[in-house]
């Protein structure tokens, strides 16, 4: 196996461009993952910029005769994997390699959907925020997309997709000739949580979804986002075909992947969806239906307003049942509740009626009881008390929605009863989340996030590691790779220590000799107000010694914006912004320009590759600690206590710095500098541990010896 493991990879490279050459680092990695697919043992592979990991792990699971599902952080690598390195191992494999692409079903169109559009297509209206936010796994939609937008445009896109899903043959939006807005795509395609699947729904023999399903159910490699496959462990395995090996490239990600994947999330946005598609599904004429939705959609603003100044907060756990009578029970369980004049439950009336009931709150400060009133015109809840009447909202209109199940017996068209099962499935997600909260245990935290749309409570574990060593490790083997893998990765994600194996093949590029890692010690502390200026002062006179190409690294929005507005008139070299185009425009103008700068953020210490004369100085702005208050993190150092810096701080501040650094050798003809403008670099106390973390360049403190560097850079690049 080993031999036929090299002689295969050596083919597949000499079929690259410039290929051919040996790779040690790459064969050596290649062997170590057939072994450990062939004894059932996991890996975590380090593997620097220049290995070709992705070939390393792609030829042993061709011939390792087991079904492989490879999860990527990002739509870059999918595409790589599967337009360039996939078609390449299936031909030296001599074409007997099967693989499919398999996203989440919400990037589909769903014919369902559009059927039940029909003759509308002419007279459609969308109501504002009636739809909901991209899920976790859409990798396509703008994070910074305004909620809101003409409802006129939205209207003519979803007549532009209807069209369009009339022709395509796999119904994937990323092959759409336009990027429509979220709320038009959530017309024309579902979500798990909505979905009823294909023996139920009349489209179901011809679901894009599930042909794509069937597609990876027959291959031998699947290549998925890594929030899917996070997806299928929240499922109990319900999402991906069955498989006996998973790799995760960009492994650095997956600890906050699964962070976010294992938990979830309850914001305005899906009160006000359930209630929009429940409307089209209820008679008319039936008054309380219509105010059980309208209840419904009504929690959505009160929603809104409790959770804004919560806005990037924990939310204690007590905090989360105060206001609660658990005697009581919680409102709106059954039809035979007694209601309010209005027709609705008693402790519904949440931000409708004048008049609300009466919570006894204890104070936590004195311990003194007194009644206040909750859901009064002009006055929010608490959170606790806002979870338990939306779950009484969400329960009424089941139960509005199961009656008219009843009442429209076997004789119902199936596409009303498809709409009705997508708006029940609805609601039954959203209703046990909203119980899931209630019964926070202590191994997770709640905080509200706040984004471009509207606040929204997140609910996550601690620690994902007991998590996926029950539902992951033994039941599959994880081959876990990085160009940097962070300290403590594989404790952290509940790997058993005794089935993990761990290997760190370097880098086939000379970093001694085509680079330098610049600290700048003499700049003042970060907490002077001396600090920035000086900053400005250093990038100035580096950014001159490269003439330009130079990629600016900066930790915050506001120190970017800073060093934009004090250098533009101090260079005589382009600076671009991130504030100027989309990322992808912004990499392609800046690769385009050899004496352009780009000023970047976090978004851009990643997965940019500009290899070549464009790019010879990587700048940081500091050492990139995580965010204090996070709330997830802020956790993590709870449960760590003493040792937390060591343990949550340090490791991905290593990490993220690698990462940065990275951005400057891809090539193994490139040299340039790095320079870390903080001096903490050079002095602190911890600086071995990020330093390990670091390519292995050559170090300086000597500014002179820089500036030296990149003159000749620049001297080798004019000639």
């Amino acid at each position: 196996m080993p031999d036929e493991v090299t002689d295969t990879l050596r083919a597949v490279a000499a079929g690259l461009p410039g290929g051919g050459e040996s790779r040690p680092g790459q064969e050596e990695m290649a062997t170590a993952v057939a072994a450990s697919m062939a004894g059932g043992r996991n890996l975590v592979v380090q593997a620097g910029t220049g290995t070709g990991k992705s070939l390393a792990y792609l030829v042993p699971a061709a011939l390792s005769g087991e079904r492989v599902v490879v999860a990527t952080a990002t739509k870059a690598l999918q595409d790589q994997l599967a337009d360039k390195d996939l078609p390449l191992v299936a031909s030296a494999t001599g074409d007997e390699l099967t693989f499919a692409v398999l996203k989440g079903r919400s990037n589909y169109v769903c014919r369902q959907r559009v059927s039940e559009i029909g003759g509308r297509g002419s007279q459609l209206t969308l109501e504002p925020g009636s739809a909901d936010p991209p899920d976790a796994d859409d990798t396509l939609t703008p994070a910074a997309e305004v909620e809101t937008s003409d409802p006129a445009t939205i209207a003519d896109q979803v007549r532009s997709l209807v069209r369009w899903s009339e022709g395509t043959t796999t119904g994937d939006r990323a092959e759409l000739p336009f990027e429509p807005h979220f709320r038009a795509w959530a017309m024309v395609s579902t979500t798990a949580r909505e979905c009823p699947g294909a023996f139920k729904c009349p489209s179901g023999r011809d679901c894009f979804a599930e042909h794509a399903r069937g597609r990876a159910a027959d291959a031998d490699v699947v290549v998925v986002n890594t929030h899917l496959y996070g997806a299928h462990l929240a499922s109990g395995g319900a999402v991906l075909p069955e498989h006996s090996v998973v790799v995760f490239d960009e492994a650095h990600e997956v600890e906050d992947v699964m962070t976010d994947c294992l938990g979830l999330e309850v914001g305005p946005g899906r009160f006000r969806a359930l209630a929009t598609a429940a409307r089209p599904v209820m008679d008319e004429a039936d008054a309380g239906a219509a105010r059980a939705i309208e209840a419904v959609a009504g929690v959505a603003d009160v929603f809104h307003r409790v959770l804004r100044p919560w806005s990037g907060k924990r939310v204690p756990h007590a905090d989360l049942t105060d206001g609660i009578d658990p005697a009581a029970g919680l409102p709106g369980a059954g039809d035979d509740e007694p209601e309010t004049d209005d027709g609705e439950p008693q402790g519904l009336e949440l931000g409708l009626a004048p008049v609300a009931k009466p919570v006894k709150r204890t104070a936590a400060s004195t311990g003194t009881t007194r009644a206040t009133t909750v859901g009064a015109v002009g006055s929010d809840p608490a959170i606790g008390t806002l979870l338990a009447l939306a779950t009484g909202r969400v329960g009424r209109l089941v139960d509005h929605l199961r009656r008219a199940e009843r009442e429209a017996g076997d004789t119902e068209p199936s596409a009303e009863r498809a709409r009705r099962d997508r708006v029940l499935l609805a609601a039954g997600h959203l209703a046990s989340d909203l119980a899931r909260i209630a019964l926070l245990g202590d191994g997770e935290v709640a905080w509200v996030e706040d984004s471009a749309r509207a606040p929204s409570l997140r609910v996550s574990p601690i620690d994902v590691g007991p998590v996926l060593a029950e539902q992951l490790w033994g039941n599959v083997t994880g081959i876990l790779t990085s160009a940097t893998v962070p300290i403590g990765l594989a404790d952290r994600l509940g790997m058993p220590p005794r089935a993990t194996d761990s290997l760190d093949v370097g880098s086939p590029f000379d970093y001694r000799t085509h680079s330098l890692l610049y600290v700048a010690r003499s700049l003042p502390d970060r907490r002077s107000p001396a600090a920035e200026p000086a900053m400005h002062d250093e990038l100035e006179v580096l950014i001159n010694a490269a003439g330009g190409r130079t990629l600016a690294l900066f930790t915050s929005w506001r120190a970017m914006r800073a060093a934009v507005e004090a250098l533009a008139d101090r260079l005589a070299v382009p600076i671009l912004s991130q504030s100027d185009l989309p990322k992808p425009a912004l990499v392609e103008s800046f690769r385009s320009d050899e004496a352009a700068c780009l000023f970047a953020t976090l978004g851009f210490w990643q997965g940019v590759d500009v290899p070549g004369r464009t790019l010879s100085l990587v700048t940081i702005d500091r050492i990139p600690f995580p965010r204090p208050d996070d709330p997830v993190l802020e956790a993590r150092r709870e449960l760590a206590g003493g040792g937390a810096f060591g343990v949550v701080d340090l490791p991905r501040a290593g990490t993220l710095l690698a990462q940065g650094a990275g951005r400057l050798i891809r090539s193994s003809a490139d040299r340039g500098v790095v320079a870390v403008l903080d001096s903490r670099l050079a002095t602190a106390r911890y600086r071995a541990a990020l330093l390990e973390r670091v390519p292995p360049m050559k170090r300086t403190l000597d500014r002179d010896e820089v500036e030296a560097f990149l003159a000749d850079i620049a001297a080798s690049a004019a000639g």
